[in-house]
């Protein structure tokens, strides 16, 4: 099936020739709801390492194989939060914070005079 000649390059929308938005960001709610996921994921994974750390003593009996899957196990909250609070990654179209232009409030820098001696 072919393509009409304005398929995707023109701005105005049609029943036969629609606008695609494939650059559109996700909705508030899908983002949500994907950072709810990532950190449930991560936490599901805490209560598990407590059951294998004491599986792995009563099999090993060995306290230090123990002791590092229960270390191992300590630090996934903090872990979990962090990955569930953070946005996106940023688009090439979405402007940076500092442009690295002069600010026109910036104060002139005043020319010294240095004496060598």
């Amino acid at each position: 099936m072919a393509r009409g000649a304005g398929f995707g390059g023109s701005h105005e929308g049609s029943p036969d020739n629609p606008i695609l938005i494939t650059e559109a960001a996700q909705s508030l709610e899908e983002q949500h709801r994907a950072r709810v996921r990532k950190y449930l994921i991560i936490m599901s994974f805490r209560f598990p390492a407590l059951i294998f750390a004491a599986g792995a003593y009563g099999i090993w009996a060995n306290a230090w194989i123990s002791m590092a899957i229960i270390g191992l196990s300590i630090p996934l909250p903090w872990i979990a939060v962090l990955i569930a609070n953070d946005r996106p990654p940023r688009t090439k179209d979405e402007p940076s914070r500092y442009d690295h232009r002069e600010s026109p409030t910036s104060l002139p820098t005043p020319s010294h005079h240095t004496i060598d001696g």
